[in-house]
């Protein structure tokens, strides 16, 4: 299918690269799009513009931005472009503060959620929340120990997130429903926990696993 990235950071860059190869089109959106030319060079096929650009183009959009500039970067995309299209929000509302002993600080409280502004702000778009809890290197065709990793998603309508656990499944992901927008306040926290191995040991090739009993 036709899939819009809005951002051109590491996650939009590998999430582009790794959706491209499992033969979906891809146009990446920016604020600057000349900051993309080394993308496209490095990935024929891959398509660059504006953030309206790819929201126009897509059938399926992904917001790959730093949280603190998701509302504006949908609002460069062009609201009613991306009206009733499903939005994978990839976003982390973490605050511009250093971590304290590897742990990052968030903008938003424990009752709130990125994925919940954005929702509220757009009703008129589909977001879910995925993505958001394993490092970019690792977004498309994981390996690790254990067989595929969980992507905790969540969102307020079934068909988006179905849509997005069938794109999770085809690039080796099991995904795993948590429900309604409100539980996106547990999955952003997950960013926090991944992230405390990197800062404390320079470790950052992990991932999540739900398990069930037999």
């Amino acid at each position: 299918m036709k899939i819009g990235i809005l951002g051109s950071g590491d996650v939009a860059r590998a999430l582009g690269a790794g959706l491209l190869k499992h033969g979906h089109e891809v146009r990446l959106g920016s604020s600057n799009p000349a900051k993309l030319a080394d993308w496209s060079a490095d990935n024929p096929g891959g398509e660059t513009g504006s953030f309206a650009d790819a929201a126009a183009f897509a059938e399926l959009a992904i917001l790959a931005v730093k949280g603190s500039g998701a509302i504006a970067a949908v609002r460069a995309a062009g609201a009613a472009a991306l009206a009733g299209k499903t939005v994978v929000d990839t976003s982390n509302p973490i605050a511009d503060a250093p971590p304290v002993n590897g742990v990052l600080p968030f903008f938003t409280g424990p009752n709130d959620s990125l994925l919940e502004r954005l929702q509220s702000e757009f009703p008129q778009l589909r977001f879910v929340k995925a993505f958001n809890s394993v490092g970019a290197a690792h977004m498309v065709d994981p390996h690790f120990e254990g067989g595929a990793p969980t992507m905790f998603i969540a969102g307020g309508d079934a068909a988006a997130k179905a849509a997005v656990a069938t794109l999770l499944t085809q690039v080796g992901w099991e995904a795993a429903d948590m429900g309604g927008v409100e539980a996106a306040r547990a999955i952003e926290p997950l960013c926090m926990l991944w992230c405390i191995p990197g800062f404390l040991r320079n470790d950052w090739s992990h991932a999540f696993k739900l398990v069930r009993a037999v």
